[in-house]
């Protein structure tokens, strides 16, 4: 498997910092930046994120780890992905969510009362449909395109990935995507999330490629802070520190189980506001050489 690692922006990187980080995330040759979706906080909105970093870097790579999908209308959305990556060949990482992680921002994305993965599904279709085919003719429940196209398309096949850990997120992972990145998973919950995938991905009569399973993982400097803990401990009953790193070295023997549970994606995010350039030195020195 191919292991590559990417970086997200902490809390420490205000949003008139953000050009100077990717600056410096492309001249320390890391593979990938990733922008969540957080509508009320400092973070830049990941498509306007993606937009400017594209446009000042030729190497970095750069995904939404993740934005939500139901809410938006995915005729938009395929424009976006399709636009950027006629700008930014092979270098746009798309990752969609069900629904926002807080829930005050639940009400930003409407869909049909009950109708959320309904809504998701849908969506996803009738992008992929946009951005393969010229000219799509699409009935569904929730949306309807008539003989018509977006006018580009990616040169080469823009994969789509989801996010999620719920059996309904992992099903809809192996029926309609082309990857997996997780958050907030053991190694062992990771490891029975990516079985419980590629065994949807057979039923649909699909394969997902052995390398496009991945993970987000937060990692401290020294020791997971408290208020991070407790917020983990309200989500989950495993050890925060299987869930978190609590320094760098946690870090690589914990991204050593993933890849033994068959990942090979990772995005490390700083625990706190650490100054993105202590970040990326720690980053290039215990995370990059574990890339191959």
């Amino acid at each position: 498997m191919k292991i590559r690692i990417g970086a997200g922006l902490g809390t420490g990187t205000a949003p008139e910092e953000f050009g100077a980080a990717v600056d410096l995330l492309e001249r320390a040759g890391v593979d990938s930046l990733w922008l969540p979706e957080a509508v009320y906080s400092p973070r830049i909105d990941p498509i306007v994120g993606l937009t400017h970093a594209l446009a000042r870097t030729t190497k970095l790579k750069v995904g939404t780890g993740v934005m939500v999908l139901p809410g938006r209308d995915p005729v938009l959305v395929a424009k976006q992905l399709a636009s950027l990556a006629a700008l930014a060949p092979k270098r746009v990482l798309p990752v969609f969510g069900l629904k926002p992680a807080r829930d005050a921002e639940l009400p930003l994305f409407p869909v049909p009362q009950g109708r959320r993965a309904a809504v998701f599904d849908e969506s996803l279709r009738l992008i992929r449909a946009l951005l393969e085919q010229e000219e799509v003719t699409f009935h569904g429940e929730f949306f309807r395109v008539e003989g018509t196209g977006l006018g580009m398309r990616p040169v080469k096949r823009l994969d789509l990935w989801l996010g999620g850990k719920a059996p309904g997120a992992l099903r809809r992972v192996g029926r309609l995507a082309d990857g997996w990145l997780a958050s907030f998973l053991t190694p062992e919950e990771a490891r029975a999330g990516r079985e419980a995938i590629q065994e949807a991905a057979a039923e649909a009569d699909r394969e997902i490629e052995a390398d496009h399973f991945g993970i987000g993982l937060i990692v401290a400097e020294d020791g997971i802070p408290d208020a991070l803990a407790a917020s983990i401990a309200a989500r989950s009953d495993a050890d925060p520190s299987r869930l978190i790193a609590g320094s760098w070295s946690a870090a690589r023997d914990l991204l050593a189980e993933y890849v033994d549970a068959g990942l090979s994606k990772f995005v490390l995010y700083p625990a706190g506001p650490e100054p993105i350039e202590r970040f990326v030195e720690n980053f290039v020195e215990h995370a990059v050489p574990l890339q191959n």
